[in-house]
């Protein structure tokens, strides 16, 4: 079977070696023929663990292919998965242009009958948006079935999930279509993977219930922290007292400066957009986006009090850009806020990322932003460490070296990877989040 994936970003690359990966011929299309040209060759824009590997794999053996022709993609391929983004607006509404955009093209180009799957996030009543304007374009009386298939690919791991997903999520009005996409996803049948077959609204609102219930919990213990600094409790026991109860479980209850990427913002924002507009708000997620602005604007507040509010003409090291480990993506990243608040009070930023520097540099250039070879460099002079991002080599720095070459000796630790005893016995003013 012929497939082609249109959008080669973070959704459609993953997507689309996976499926040739499924034994499939896949074709993955751009509009950008600089990114393509890079795939052609191999090269991976962003960092994600074992995708350059998965793609080159499948390069090789002749069942993944890149182009930026649509119009001969599409025609060549029974199912078509649109995987462009929906970016917010201001509103919080999610903008559906890209998506619209190409289900025209689909529309203009279709020759035969063709399945439409959508792993783009969109809101409810989307797909069936995307058949109208796909059939409205077609000529011939040419139609189309859709099939809503969200992706839940965490970042760090999108390889691992695409291959061994928790679940597979299929939403269509059609059996023809879902019998062609669940023959798609037959090896995943082998594992025995769940698959949960529904209608086109009901899949696209498992979606923004699932990140909205997984941004919830992050929001949930950063308030919980908070309140433990007040009443002199640790949060990790309580998380891990917490966890233990298994209608509850332990993910997501890590606190930190609040979550970020290229989903939670997002889609916590646009399911109270639609709860907004269907008369049915969803106020539960409404907090948990406030809370999560909060929780930037305490970090902040963290390093500002260990400077004794001084901050201007302060060296700060910031170790982590990324808005987690084991990826470059920095989108909604809470490093962005702190640099840009530390920035505009006057203090000298040094930082250090293993894998998100290039992306940062686009939004604060080397004239601004110091960026160190290594976490040594950038803590080197520096009067406060502050740890943003939880990559596993932070875990483990030299703390003595670190101590000498520092010009003073403080830790704002937003991820709570270090013991406070241990680092204050060494002779560190430390803070982290939730310590007591």
């Amino acid at each position: 079977m012929h497939v082609t994936v249109i959008g080669t970003g973070y959704v459609g690359l993953v997507a689309g070696a996976g499926l040739a990966d499924f034994g499939l011929q896949v074709i993955c299309v751009d509009k950008i023929k600089e990114k393509i040209d890079l795939l052609k060759n191999g090269e991976i824009p962003f960092y994600e663990p074992g995708l350059k590997e998965l793609v080159e794999r499948n390069i090789s053996n002749g069942r993944l292919s890149f182009s930026t022709d649509l119009a001969s993609s599409v025609r060549l391929s029974l199912v078509i998965f649109i995987a462009v983004g929906t970016p917010s607006k201001d509103d919080g509404t999610v903008d559906l242009s890209a998506v619209e955009a190409v289900a025209r093209e689909i529309g203009k180009t279709i020759d035969d009958y063709k399945v439409v799957v959508t792993k783009s996030t969109v809101p409810v009543g989307t797909n069936r948006r995307i058949k109208e304007i796909i059939e409205k374009e077609a000529q011939n009386g040419i139609t189309v079935d859709v099939v809503s298939n969200p992706e839940f690919l965490r970042e760090g791991s999108a390889v691992e999930d695409f291959m061994r997903p928790n679940r597979v999520v299929l939403g269509s009005d059609s059996e023809k279509a879902l019998a062609i996409v669940k023959d798609i996803y037959r090896p995943l049948y082998l594992i025995e993977t769940p698959f949960v077959i529904t209608n086109l609204e009901t899949a696209e609102m498992i979606k923004y219930a699932s990140n909205a219930f997984l941004a919830t919990k992050i929001s949930f213990i950063n308030e919980v922290a908070n309140l433990c600094e007040a009443v002199g409790a640790d949060v990790h026991h309580v998380a891990k007292a917490m966890g233990l109860d298994k209608r509850i479980g332990p993910k997501f209850l890590h606190p930190g400066p609040g979550f970020g990427g290229s989903c939670f913002p997002k889609d916590t924002k646009a399911f109270a957009a639609i709860g907004q507009e269907f008369g049915s708000p969803v106020k539960i997620v409404e907090a948990v986006i406030e809370v999560n602005e909060n929780q930037k604007r305490r970090s902040i507040n963290k390093v500002k009090e260990m400077l004794k509010d001084q901050v201007a003409g302060s060296t700060i090291a910031v170790l982590g850009l990324s808005f987690k480990p084991n990826t470059s993506d920095i989108r909604e990243a809470p490093a962005i806020t702190l640099v840009d608040a530390l920035l505009k009070e006057g203090a000298k930023v040094k930082a250090y990322d293993p894998a998100a520097q290039e992306e940062f540099k686009r939004l604060f250039a080397e004239d601004k932003v110091h960026y160190a070879k290594d976490p040594y460099e950038a803590a080197e002079g520096a009067d406060i460490v502050v740890v943003v991002t939880e990559w596993n080599e932070f875990r483990n720095l030299d703390l003595i070296r670190l101590k000498d070459i520092m010009n003073q000796t403080k830790i704002v630790d937003l991820r709570n990877v270090y013991d406070p005893k241990k680092v204050k016995a060494l002779g560190f003013d430390y803070v982290g989040i939730g310590r007591g």
